[in-house]
C-alpha cells in the first residue's frame, strides 16, 4: 500500500535511461569473438561507434565518433544482421538500448569500467533454450503476436518485427573479458549479485526493430534461426558522463530519456543539456 502522503519521488517504478543510436554499417567482423580476423564472422549490424572493424580496441573506440545521440557514448553495439533471402534488412530509425538495474537494490548499481565487453545470448541455443534463457523478455513480436521464440511466419502489414533481450548485469570485478566472452559476467540470482560476480553494473536491454512484415518465411538471422539471437557490447562511454547518468537515473530511481530527463518527474532535472553534453 502506498503511504497517503507519498510524493512522486517516493514512488520508484523505474531505474533506467536510454541510449538511442542509428545503424552505422554492416560487416562480417566481430572484434570481440574474432579480433584481428576481418570477414571471419557472420554478418553483424553495428550501431554506436563509427570506428569499428575486426581490429578495434578500446583506444580506437575512444578516438571514434558515434551514431548515438550522446556524443560521450562511444560504445560499440552489434548484433546479427536480419536477412530477407540474401538481402540485409536495416532501419534508418533510432534503435534503443536501455540501461537499467538488474538487481533489486538499484542504488547499488555502478558504471561499467572502461573497456568492459561481453556477448549476451547464445547463437547455438535451441528454441527452448532461447525461450528459457535469463535474458529473454518476450521473444519476437509483431502486431499483437508476442512470445515467439522463432521468427514468426507472418507479420501484419501495419507492424514491424522487434525483439528485446537483456544482458547479464553482475561483473566479477576483475576481468574486462573472458575466454568465452561471458564468464566474467553473470545474471543476478534472486535479485542480487553473487559472491563470484559481486559488482552490479547496468543491465543492458537491446530493443531492436526491423522494417519487415508480411510473409516472413524467407526472413532469418545471419547467425541462423531466430533462436540464435545474441549481441555484443564494448563499453567506451566517457566515464564522467556514464557515472552521472547511472547516479541520476538508475540509482535515483528515474525513467530517463537519453538526456537523463524523466518526463514524469521534471523537477529532478536532466544530466545532459540540449546538445546531449554533460551539464557542469
Amino acid at each position: 500500500m502506498v503511504a497517503p502522503n507519498a510524493t512522486a519521488d517516493d514512488l520508484v517504478t523505474h531505474h533506467e535511461f536510454q541510449a538511442n543510436c542509428t545503424v552505422d554499417h554492416i560487416a562480417n567482423d566481430d572484434p570481440i569473438v574474432f579480433p584481428g580476423q576481418p570477414g571471419a564472422s557472420h554478418s553483424h549490424t553495428f550501431i554506436g561507434n563509427t570506428n569499428v572493424d575486426a581490429y578495434t580496441d578500446l583506444e580506437d573506440l575512444e578516438a571514434g565518433n558515434t551514431t548515438c545521440l550522446v556524443p560521450a557514448d562511444r560504445s560499440a553495439y552489434w548484433f546479427p544482421t536480419l536477412m530477407r533471402g540474401d538481402e540485409p534488412i536495416v532501419t534508418d530509425w533510432q534503435l534503443v538500448v536501455y540501461y537499467k538495474s538488474g538487481i533489486l537494490d538499484y542504488t547499488a548499481v555502478e558504471p561499467f569500467p572502461p573497456g568492459l565487453r561481453f556477448v549476451a545470448g547464445d547463437m547455438l541455443a535451441t528454441p527452448e533454450e532461447f525461450a528459457n534463457a535469463p535474458g529473454s523478455v518476450e521473444g519476437y513480436e509483431c502486431g499483437e503476436d508476442f512470445f515467439n521464440w522463432e521468427i514468426p511466419d507472418y507479420c501484419p502489414d501495419y507492424s514491424w518485427l522487434n525483439i528485446r533481450y537483456q544482458a547479464p548485469s553482475c561483473w566479477d570485478g576483475v576481468n574486462l573479458d573472458s575466454a568465452d566472452h561471458k564468464s566474467h559476467m553473470a545474471y543476478p540470482v534472486n535479485g542480487s549479485c553473487t559472491s563470484t560476480h559481486p559488482v552490479a553494473v547496468p543491465m543492458i536491454e537491446f530493443k531492436i526493430h526491423w522494417p519487415v512484415n508480411g510473409d516472413m518465411s524467407d526472413v532469418r538471422l545471419s547467425s541462423g534461426g531466430g533462436e540464435s539471437w545474441h549481441y555484443d557490447f564494448f563499453n567506451a562511454w566517457e566515464p564522467e558522463t556514464l557515472a552521472a547518468m547511472v547516479d541520476h537515473c538508475i540509482n535515483g530511481g528515474l525513467q530517463c530519456d537519453s538526456r537523463g530527463y524523466d518526463l514524469y518527474k521534471p523537477d529532478r532535472g536532466a544530466v545532459l543539456d540540449e546538445d546531449y553534453v554533460l551539464i557542469p
